[in-house]
């Protein structure tokens, strides 16, 4: 959709200024935040809170030099001061050979509705009975002793971009979420955990009661638990944590790593990084997706990619800056705030599920390790070496036998990613999601 008739009469009014100003050229977004949050623990309400806020950012180019400044005043005056100081800045900045625009050839011409903003504002009563029935459940389950508490919140958001290379467009998005954490056990001897669930519309979330059954089910399993054994063990990681190798993965294909030579990646694109059949698709194209946009920051057009195709890696998540370092196409995954240059990032990024259920997949193995929790953040970007803090329970004969925890599990990102067997559980929950997946060959040790 175009810009609304109020944000984009805002944006131009701000782009007029920075040309006349002494812009070569320029960009500006508006964005507009509402959220309410709610939280309680044992019933009782411990915040309730509402927040607006409205940001506008201006990036604005003279010659190879860009500055950025924002602000949440929109009356005239600050917009002048506003557009003053960053054609002040971009004076004195020092030069930056790959920033600047979109070839007007390049910006988006057709913006998808991607059903990405819930109509309906929840009332506050309602966020404190989702969050009232969460926590009743948790505690209804025989062995909890304790909350940690519970929340409910909403949040709805519109952005609006425009630059003078001729693009405009806005869209807007919605955010339901509900979680609790809830303790089982006494003294020295308790144990924690946790569930929650977010949706773009609220008739999407998970059922209250079932979100709080699950975390005091999950916290009463974890009593008593063991070391684990020391070796080299195949691992099962539940899909709450197994995302974060989706993150790791990101984090070492955008194309700032790349161009500065810092990914484990680097060399990779067009060979096999994961095991053959595997499949990690961006989709910010996806229909109530908790990271849909239709467009990127850049005004590019946003699309449905396979970055990983039969295990190969098939390319980067690049912006305009760093696809003009690489000396190649941009991909539209620019994202930004406010007050920042844009730079690259997945959105909706999901692991394709496999064909064999987690069930199948833990069965076969004699003595392993399902990991539900990981601490710390042990993955290093330009190496690949992976250590990180984990607990969940010890298999044995194909079964899980006893929980575990003040565990470590260690390996190297490109080993683990070539030994990766997805399961057939993947549902889209997170934004970054896998289905359970098993890894073999990684070391555990007790701490």
């Amino acid at each position: 959709m175009a810009a609304s008739d109020d944000d984009g009469a805002l944006l131009q009014r701000v782009l007029d200024k920075a040309r006349r100003a002494g812009a070569e050229s320029a960009d500006a977004l508006v964005v507009h935040a509402t959220a309410i949050s709610h939280a309680q623990r044992l019933g009782q309400v411990e915040r309730l809170e509402r927040e607006e806020a409205h940001d506008l950012g201006l990036r604005v180019f003279i010659g190879h030099r860009q500055a950025i400044v924002s602000s949440t005043d929109f009356a005239g005056g600050a917009l002048d001061e506003l557009v003053e100081r960053a054609v002040a800045m971009a004076r004195a900045v020092p030069e930056d050979s790959y920033c600047g625009l979109a070839d007007p050839a390049q910006i988006a011409r057709e913006i998808p509705d991607l059903d990405a903003l819930d109509p309906e504002e929840p009332s506050t009563e309602l966020l404190i009975e989702r969050a009232r029935a969460c926590e009743a459940a948790a505690r209804a389950v025989p062995g909890t002793t304790n909350s940690e508490g519970a929340e409910a919140s909403w949040s709805s958001s519109r952005i609006a971009v425009a630059a003078s290379n001729g693009f405009s467009g806005s869209y807007a998005g919605s955010r339901h979420s509900l979680g609790v954490a809830i303790l089982a056990g006494e003294g020295l001897a308790m144990e924690r955990d946790y569930d929650f669930s977010s949706a773009v519309y609220g008739s999407d979330l998970r059922d209250p009661e079932e979100v709080g059954r699950s975390a005091g089910e999950k916290a009463v399993r974890r009593l008593k638990p063991r070391k684990p054994k020391t070796g080299r063990v195949p691992i099962v990681l539940d899909p709450r944590v197994a995302n974060s190798l989706l993150r790791s993965f990101a984090g070492a294909i955008t194309g700032t790593a790349i161009a500065r030579g810092t990914s484990f990646l680097k060399d990779k694109r067009g060979e096999q990084v994961f095991a053959k059949g595997l499949q990690v698709i961006d989709d910010p194209h996806r229909a109530r997706g908790l990271r849909s946009k239709p467009f990127d920051a850049e005004g590019l057009a946003t699309g449905r990619r396979a970055l990983i195709e039969d295990g190969v890696l098939t390319g980067w998540l690049l912006d305009l800056a760093s696809a003009r370092q690489l000396g190649l196409p941009p991909t539209g995954n620019a994202s930004r705030g406010v007050s920042g240059p844009p730079g690259p990032s997945a959105s909706n990024l999901y692991l394709a599920p496999g064909t064999r259920s987690p069930q199948a997949l833990i069965g076969e193995i004699e003595e392993g390790f399902y990991v539900t929790e990981m601490m710390g953040m042990g993955a290093n970007g330009v190496t690949g070496d992976y250590s990180r803090g984990a607990s969940g329970f010890w298999i044995e004969k194909g079964e899980l036998a006893y929980p575990v925890s003040e565990a470590t599990v260690a390996g190297n990102l490109k080993t683990m990613f070539l030994n990766l067997t997805p399961a057939d559980d993947l549902v889209l929950r997170y934004g970054t999601d896998s289905p359970t997946v098993r890894i073999d060959g990684m070391t555990v040790a007790g701490a």
